[in-house]
């Protein structure tokens, strides 16, 4: 039964610009939550970091953790996760370990504790914990995934581009149809369909038995909240602390999540609008929220029909969806929105032909989307989704429910999607802004709705994507997820702070 809830509230002080069903069905949750390998004597070999991993501010240390490409089949090929970690500083006040996921899917996590301690990880934290994070499989020094994207290929990455008609969802669906195409071909070794977040969050608890471990704890932002609710859920006697910071919803991305980026854009722009109505006399974009709102789709409607250097409808509505992932990026937008009505603005820099630097990124974040979860395989049904979110949300609304590579995915998933287990200790905290662009607020209610009694809702008044350490201002937030992860009880109740 769902606890009753008793809302604790807090004053407060007041990261950019990510088939049909299924073919093999990996062994049911419960099982699952019984197994699981035992913690290592050895550890693993510490050594230095990759070279291209830079990490000033923490004394880091790499190694490889092999795991199996399949876990279904433990003793068959296996791969290497390249892990870090920065040792406690005072062994002596030491809680575990506390593993990161800074989010994408697609992105090194090898050097996100420097992020972390640029921004202000407090120091209590860096002590209580060996702090770990990993490239998880598909990305930089993990058995890397490549579609073979290119600087000259039409393709925008995890966000589609706004479709403003009919002709604009048949146009982008050729394009999505490419891409998979693109990685069916390029996928000569056949681990692209292994990239996943259920096999993530296995090797993760790999990774906690090379450490030599009984438990982890969990840090995750963004997509790391569908990561962490997956080994919470695998996993859930092998967690101590877990927080998880601008909500998913869910252990995967599936349609559903992605057009609520359509929901999050409308609920922020609000907040950017006002921010600009109140420099109006600096940027003229309005002198009412409402009239900067106004400005908005009537210079992207000139965009659409007339581009200004180089700059199109598409690109000026992705540059303002990027724009809202919180207010220290609003002067660069209100600039950029300023240069456009004054027909200042320079083309974007063509970069030479080749190898795309986003390419691994742009192959994991497909892989991992497109296997966690089977898609809408039929054209249409994302042209009435754009027609209705376009009406919707019409910020951005057309946008996230474009066709996405998944539509033409090769592969069925090889298992259902992990189901978020309410069955475990009272250890997650969701952490969540009341504005975020790309995980609204209503991805951490349902997170915390299918959790039940296991986790408690932590809502700041704020805007933008992330909360804790250095992204808000709200001393409240910082203070009771820190309180929580050096050994605090979870709160008695929801909070929210401001």
């Amino acid at each position: 039964m769902r606890r009753r809830r008793t809302a604790v509230r807090a004053t407060a002080l007041a990261a950019l610009v990510g088939l049909a069903g299924a073919a093999m069905a990996a062994p049911a949750a419960a099982q699952e939550r019984e197994r699981g390998p035992v913690p290592s004597a050895a550890g693993p070999a510490w050594g230095p970091c990759p070279a291209d991993v830079v990490a000033p501010l923490v004394d880091l240390r790499c190694a490889p953790v092999t795991v199996p490409l399949d876990h279904r089949e433990p003793g068959g090929e296996q791969i290497q996760i390249m892990v870090s970690r920065a040792a406690s500083p005072k062994p002596e006040k030491r809680r575990g370990v506390l593993m990161l996921n800074q989010g994408g899917p697609g992105g090194s996590g090898l050097a996100f504790v420097n992020d972390l301690v640029k921004r202000g990880l407090p120091a209590n934290v860096q002590e209580s914990y060996d702090i770990i994070g990993f490239d998880t499989r598909g990305v930089g020094h993990s058995a890397p995934v490549s579609c073979g994207f290119t600087t000259d290929q039409d393709y925008t990455g995890n966000i589609p581009p706004y479709a403003a008609d009919d002709a604009a969802v048949s146009e982008q669906a050729a394009i999505a149809k490419d891409v998979a195409q693109r990685c069916a071909a390029h996928d000569r070794n056949g681990h692209l369909r292994h990239v996943s977040t259920a096999n993530v969050a296995r090797d993760m608890d790999r990774i906690r038995a090379a450490l030599g471990e009984e438990k982890i704890s969990f840090l995750g932002f963004s997509y790391g909240s569908a990561l962490g609710a997956a080994y919470a859920s695998l996993f859930p006697g092998r967690t101590d602390r877990v927080v998880l910071d601008s909500n998913v919803g869910d252990t995967h991305l599936d349609q559903g999540g992605i057009r609520r980026y359509g929901l999050g854009a409308e609920e922020t722009f609000g907040d950017f609008a006002r921010w600009a109505a109140d420099r109006h006399g600096t940027y003229g974009l309005g002198a009412t929220p409402e009239a900067v709102r106004a400005t908005y789709f009537s210079l992207a409607a000139r965009l659409d029909e007339t581009p200004s250097a180089g700059i199109d409808g598409r690109v000026f509505r992705l540059a303002t969806f990027a724009g809202l992932y919180g207010p220290t990026l609003y002067g660069v937008t209100a600039a950029t929105w300023q240069s456009l009505l004054t027909g200042g603005t320079a083309p974007a820099p063509v970069p030479p032909p080749g190898p795309s630097p986003s390419d691994t990124m742009f192959s994991a974040f497909i892989a991992t989307t497109c296997n966690d979860v089977a898609w809408p395989r039929d054209v249409e049904s994302y042209r009435r989704a754009v027609a209705q979110d376009r009406e919707r949300y019409p910020v951005f609304g057309a946008a996230a429910a474009n066709v996405l590579p998944c539509a033409f995915w090769p592969h069925p998933p090889a298992e259902p999607p992990v189901a978020v287990s309410g069955e475990g200790p009272a250890n997650v905290l969701i952490v969540q802004n009341r504005h975020d662009p790309v995980t609204p607020l209503r991805g951490g209610q349902l997170l915390d709705e299918k959790f039940g009694d296991r986790s408690r809702l932590l809502v700041e008044n704020g805007s933008g994507h992330g909360v804790y350490v250095g992204v808000g201002d709200s001393a409240c937030a910082l203070d009771t997820t820190t309180a929580f992860l050096v050994g605090g009880p979870l709160p008695p109740g929801d909070v929210t702070c401001g």
